[in-house]
């Protein structure tokens, strides 16, 4: 999909992905204006991380689900859904908020579903078990009737992720990709966050390391 049409933005400092759910908090006056026009022409906003230096060219449709909230001094609390990926490519600043030019995009079209749906099954069951060690709450069973594309996005969308490494999936423009390096990183994460967790027994136990797998008395790592 290569359409190019103008649409209100919205920089702030946190990446949004296709069919993540994101509540926003609108106070500025400027961006209460822009969701009472999205509301009244019921159109979308743009997304797109400011890392606080930079606004990224790639960012993701938002569409108003439901309004939460109204303030009597119109402060809004809006649930906002991501839609279709874009890239911008011209700003302009005739209105109180940003709008941009920009073309929305699309994965191509994967060969090797079969692989794409064995890591998409595995990207699943590691979302679940960093939800078990981690304490982050997510309900995951829906997934497991989605497309690989849609599943790609909601590991991509993990909270062990930065919001640097959410961007970079962001912009990929194959499925296959995103589902290989996000189910890899994922199970790095997994990882780190085991050790952290086992330490933070032991510190609060009798502080025995021998415990601890790679780890003898005395403090030395084993080797080998």
């Amino acid at each position: 999909m290569h359409s190019r049409i103008t649409i209100p933005l919205f920089p702030l400092g946190l990446v949004l992905l296709p069919q993540m759910p994101l509540p926003l908090h609108i106070f500025e006056e400027r961006y209460k204006l822009m969701i009472a026009e999205c509301q009244e022409k019921n159109k979308e906003f743009g997304i797109v991380f400011f890392n606080g230096t930079d606004i990224q060219a790639i960012g993701c449709a938002a569409s108003i689900q439901e309004i939460l909230k109204r303030y009597i001094d119109g402060r809004l609390d809006i649930l906002t859904r991501g839609e279709s990926r874009f890239e911008i490519n011209e700003m302009f600043d005739q209105k109180p908020y940003l709008e941009a030019g920009v073309t929305f995009f699309d994965d191509e079209l994967e060969e090797n579903s079969a692989a794409c749906q064995e890591l998409a099954d595995n990207g699943m069951t590691l979302l679940k078990q960093f939800a078990g060690i981690s304490g982050v709450q997510g309900e995951y069973d829906f997934a497991e009737m989605m497309d690989f594309k849609s599943i790609s996005f909601i590991i991509a969308g993990c909270e062990g992720f930065s919001y640097e490494e959410k961007q970079k999936f962001l912009e990929m423009s194959s499925t296959y990709e995103r589902l290989e390096k996000s189910v890899a990183s994922l199970a790095r994460i997994i990882e780190r966050t085991k050790i952290t967790t086992e330490i933070k027994k032991i510190i609060g136990g009798n502080g025995n390391m021998t415990r601890f797998s790679g780890i003898q008395a005395g403090g030395k790592i084993k080797e080998g």
